[in-house]
This record gives structure tokens, sequence and C-alpha cells, in this order.
């Protein structure tokens, strides 16, 4: 799957903090899981249509 996070946006959340080399992939992962669940639980309630109720 494609980078689904921006690591300039993540840097500039963080602020002053020092982002390590392996954080970014690691959040990737961590979003990809979060929207596999989101779309399971809305195809799971009959729809296509992934809405902020299923985060």
């Amino acid at each position: 799957m494609a980078d689904l996070i921006v690591k300039a946006a993540v840097k500039e959340a963080l602020e002053d903090k020092n982002v390590a080399s392996d954080f970014y992939d690691a959040l990737d992962e961590e979003v990809e899981e979060l929207l596999d669940d989101a779309a399971r639980r809305a195809e799971a309630n009959g729809r296509k249509t992934v809405q902020p109720r299923d985060l």
C-alpha cells in the first residue's frame, strides 16, 4: 500500500520533537490498520461509505 501519512505534516504536528526515521513506517502501519478496521465496520453495517463512527 502507498504511504498514508505525510512526513512533513507529522514533523510539523510534533513541533520541536525529534522524529526517528522508523517512526513514520510504524505510524503508517497503524493508520493502515485503523482504515482496514473502519472499512470492515462499515461493511458489517451494510455500508460502502466509511463514516467517522467506524473509527
